[in-house]
């Protein structure tokens, strides 16, 4: 499980192995025993690199979830934290409330239930004043949109790639390389929730395209609905993707040929902040359940 969540984040076996001080022939043995255990594929092979199937992105929380539950039963019966009691005032953004905090809310409540969490939902914008101001303790966001990183310190936890979503049967699926320049030719779908067109806007400057953007909205399954009837096509995160849209239509992910950078999420505090007790314990939480960080802090 450790093996396929470090090749999904990293989209290169190569990388993997360096991430985790083993062999390349250490992971693709690994990854291909456990596609043959789930008798489905978990990747695409291609020429810079490896890109999730359909069925691998759906894996990955399951196999995020697995690691998490692993470290909390080993963890258990030697806690030093299980007593701790306190309150914790966590900022999150909508992406992160939606898509990444509650499994792991739940799990740390069950684990420390004497520490109460306190979950504040706004923009990246409030949430880092409210941690200059003491408002928060520590928050959850996309650290990639981190904006004030002289005052504010942050520890990224996970990496998703982006990727071209697309209804089923698309011409573009067909085609072995997708550019920036092949998307610009498509009406073009633009979630602006949590600085996504900003973010979106930097990528495609690079570029000398643009995207024929034909509707923007905040909401993502109002993304997800719209490509799936074929309104449009977008580019948006692997934590975000799901197969299927409300009305039960297919969504295909491809990788493009062209950098287009990830979508990080981490957590944040205020440099220099005293942690107390309960928010430490949130803190090596959350760093424990990704790839055994949550040792940054001092």
């Amino acid at each position: 499980m450790r093996y396929f969540i470090a090749a999904a984040q990293s989209g290169q076996f190569s990388q993997a192995a360096i991430a985790l001080n083993v062999t390349q022939s250490a992971i693709t043995a690994a990854i291909r025993q456990l596609e043959e255990t789930l008798a489905t594929r978990l990747f695409e092979r291609h020429a810079s690199g490896v890109a999730l199937t359909t069925e691998g992105t759906r894996f990955l929380q399951h196999a995020r979830n697995i690691m998490a539950a692993v470290e909390e039963a080993a963890r258990s019966p030697r806690s030093s934290t299980a007593g701790i009691t306190g309150e914790v005032r966590v900022g999150v953004t909508y992406t992160v409330a939606g898509y990444f905090m509650p499994p792991h809310h739940a799990r740390f409540v069950r684990s420390h239930p004497r520490i109460r969490i306190e979950l504040y939902e706004a923009s990246r914008s409030a949430i880092e004043q409210a941690l200059l101001d003491g408002a928060l303790d520590i928050a959850v966001i996309l650290t990639s949109n981190l904006a004030d990183r002289e005052k504010i310190e942050f520890e990224t936890l996970m990496s998703s790639r982006r990727r071209l979503w697309l209804p089923d049967g698309h011409p573009l699926s067909r085609e072995e390389r997708i550019t920036l320049a092949d998307v610009a030719n498509e009406p073009y779908v633009m979630l602006t929730v949590d600085e996504a067109s900003r973010t979106a806007s930097r990528y495609w400057a690079r570029s000398p395209f643009r995207p024929n953007i034909t509707f923007r909205t905040s909401s993502v399954e109002a993304v997800r609905s719209m490509v799936a009837a074929g309104m449009g096509i977008t580019i948006l995160s692997d934590m975000v993707y799901r197969p299927w849209s409300l009305e039960g239509q297919r969504i295909e992910a491809r990788i493009l040929t062209d950098e287009v950078p990830t979508m990080d999420v981490g957590m944040i505090w205020r440099r220099g902040a005293g942690f107390s007790d309960a928010t430490r314990a949130f803190f090596d939480y959350l760093g424990r359940a990704y790839n055994g960080a949550g040792h940054a802090l001092a």
